[in-house]
């Protein structure tokens, strides 16, 4: 037996062929075909945001939001986050400035973000993480009053929100990957949702080599639009989010049942108004070594859990030694990124396997 972190969801392959063959008599393949067209208009509903642009991954659509937004000089983010976060910063001549994590849900801790702002600040990126959201409440208020751009990585929130109000609804913009690893998958892609008419068109001419027509091209955007395939895809796996958002809740249901109420094990805990989408399940193990005899104890029962995050971008070899990059600036990420382990958790997921992992859990 294996079981892996996380399995991709996938559609029946017969609805996956029916929606591709018109393919093969159109031969329109990629370039904003009906596929992507009705993709994102259907995005727009489901996330309840007025404008949705679909891009090649998420990575690729949170760079071309920096540089449509022409951000220049620090950007307040955190290191609990996936390396996309921090390297799309970096990638895109800005420098991430990292503010720590509050302790309950693993988000940016509002309180610590008006200390690191500066007359170089631009914007804030924070990070939804594991589903849960960020105050964006308090960051809000914090990037109106000194001016700055509210950007959110929201890989992990797809279809959340908090009493009533879409992630997609939340900053200027935020992004949203469509990895197969994530809730909604498009097998490799990503999204930004906005409300600012001005960012779409700016996203638009990113996205597509800055080109404005036939004869005119704005200034030198790349290629980062999703095929007709992706699309297809994820068109497909739209039709099953809310059912496969229902068994993502009962094995996490499930993994409460069976490993509530230990002390030795620090359960994810719901926010107050928030409509979750299970995309994790993150379990914490207090004491110097124990999240890795955890993993090394499930990996020998052919159970691959993940440390997720480890190690702290900010502690990342490819940033040693440059200024701000120190995961001592940032205690309370250090330690939650010392104790955490994500379970296996998709849709798939037995009640059998769910019970085998938490036995192995409980014999520790």
């Amino acid at each position: 037996m294996r079981i892996n972190v996380t399995r991709s969801a996938l559609p029946p392959m017969e609805e996956y062929v029916e929606e591709i063959r018109e393919l093969w008599d159109s031969r329109w393949l990629t370039n904003n075909g009906i596929k992507l067209r009705t993709l994102e208009d259907q995005l727009r509903q489901y996330l309840h945001t007025p404008h949705a642009l679909t891009f090649v991954n998420g990575h690729l659509a949170l760079e071309c939001l920096l540089r449509a937004l022409n951000l220049k000089g620090k950007v307040i983010t955190t290191p609990f986050t996936f390396a996309s976060t921090t390297h799309a910063l970096v990638r895109c001549g800005l420098k991430p400035v990292f503010c720590d994590i509050e302790d309950e849900y693993c988000t940016m801790d509002p309180q610590k973000v008006e200390a690191l702002i500066t007359p170089d600040t631009c914007a804030i990126l924070p990070v939804h993480v594991y589903g849960n959201l960020c105050d964006d409440q308090a960051l809000s208020a914090i990037a109106k009053k000194h001016g700055l751009r509210l950007i959110y990585d929201a890989a992990h929130a797809f279809g959340v929100s908090k009493d009533g109000i879409s992630a997609a609804q939340m900053g200027d913009a935020a992004m949203f990957s469509f990895h197969a690893t994530k809730v909604f998958h498009t097998i490799e892609g990503g999204c930004v949702t906005t409300s600012d008419p001005e960012i779409l068109h700016s996203l638009e001419m990113e996205r597509s080599y800055g080109i404005v027509d036939e004869t005119t091209v704005s200034h030198p955007g790349g290629n980062f639009k999703m095929n007709e395939f992706q699309a297809a895809m994820g068109l497909c796996n739209l039709r099953h989010a809310e059912e496969n958002l229902a068994l993502r809740r009962h094995a996490a249901e499930t993994y409460h049942s069976l490993l509530g109420g230990r002390e030795d094990m620090l359960l994810p805990r719901m926010q107050p108004g928030v409509t979750h989408n299970y995309a994790y399940f993150p379990v914490r193990f207090p004491g110097e070594g124990r999240r890795d005899a955890a993993a090394k104890k499930l990996a020998e029962h052919g159970v691959f859990a993940r440390k997720y995050f480890y190690p702290l971008t900010n502690d990342f070899a490819c940033y040693e030694n440059l200024p701000g990059f120190d995961s001592s600036l940032t205690p309370v990420a250090r330690k939650i990124s010392g104790e955490v382990l994500t379970l296996p958790l998709y849709p798939g997921l037995s009640d059998e396997e769910i019970l085998f992992i938490a036995n192995i859990l409980k014999e520790m």
